[in-house]
């Protein structure tokens, strides 16, 4: 049977970049103070009057030109985002309606930080069951919204973006191999949206957490492929922290260069910033066919996700 797989991707970033340097000028922090801890130097902040379903149209948009295909080709808009323009109507609905996919059905996944995952894990089905030909997941931010800009444990992590793949079915040997979801309700305190609407974040407990599920899943969904850590060409984590990607790296017992790292440019973008990374790196020609990617994250709830696949149609 012909896997699932991503056919083409997309991506946007608000223009607007705020750096440490910014944010020391109002807040007590530093730009060494920043990078040392996270490794984040800059993110990207959209403006008041764009929402996420703005974000997340662009990068829709670029994905489905990429792939070739036509909108009303599409069968299914799955839209992972903890920051919604509203309850409802969903962003996938609005997206859907922008792009003119006329046949799509369209739902909104709240995983938080895994919620790409989830997203693809949710198409893969789909498609590999015969429902839809084409599925588009998009993983899209504006954490800018509830941040609480006088909290600096938060305030310095995060950034608004959106990344987007259409997936369909690929040749044989390639596409989604595994996946693996996991949650638990028991730790969502660590990692929250306050009723005052603001990200607060126990972030001893979350780095902890962190460590030890990223690692556990990168390694988990290799064997479930039927691979081992040496057959994985790429990771690619969630971008929240470089020790905590770090970790997840030298569990998989990979180099540096074989893992991808944008939080520097983007901060933590949650959903999004999986696909951003994955973007970034297969226009960069770090991510060829044939490659052995391994996705991971965790987020809030708690939640954690990992796919291994090989990449190519």
């Amino acid at each position: 049977m012909m896997k699932a797989g991503i056919l083409s991707m997309g991506k946007y970033v608000p223009e607007r970049i705020v750096t440490n340097d910014d944010l020391s000028k109002v807040m007590d922090t530093s730009d060494e103070w920043i990078r040392s801890r996270t490794g984040i130097e800059e993110r990207r902040i959209a403006p008041d009057d764009v929402e996420t379903s703005d974000l997340a149209y662009e990068a829709a948009k670029e994905a489905l030109e990429a792939s070739g295909l036509q909108p009303e080709q599409i069968g299914m808009i799955i839209v992972a985002t903890a920051t919604p323009d509203k309850v409802f109507p969903s962003v996938s609905s609005m997206v859907q309606g922008r792009i003119g996919a006329v046949n799509a059905s369209a739902m909104d996944v709240s995983a938080a930080c895994s919620g790409f995952i989830y997203g693809l894990a949710t198409a893969q089905q789909f498609i590999e069951n015969g429902v839809y030909d084409y599925a588009l997941v998009i993983g899209v931010e504006k954490l800018s919204k509830i941040i609480d800009w006088e909290d600096r444990t938060t305030a310095v992590l995060f950034g608004d973006g959106a990344g987007a793949a259409v997936l369909g079915k690929v040749s044989e040997g390639r596409g989604i191999l595994s996946i693996e979801l996991g949650a638990d309700g028991t730790g969502g305190k660590h990692l929250q949206q306050t009723d005052e609407g603001f990200i607060e974040m126990n972030g001893r407990e979350v780095f902890k957490f962190a460590v030890r599920q990223m690692g556990e899943t990168a390694v988990s969904v290799a064997e479930k492929a039927g691979l081992t850590k040496d057959d994985v060409d790429y990771l690619i984590p969630h971008q929240a922290n470089t020790r905590i990607m770090d970790a997840a790296r030298t569990r998989l017992g990979l180099a540096e260069e074989k893992v991808s790292k944008t939080i520097h440019k983007y901060g933590n973008t949650s959903a999004a910033s999986i696909p951003i990374s994955m973007y970034d790196d297969w226009q960069d020609g770090k991510i060829k066919d044939d490659d052995v990617l391994v996705l991971v994250g965790f987020g809030g709830g708690l939640t954690w996700g990992g796919i291994c696949l090989r990449w190519g149609q």
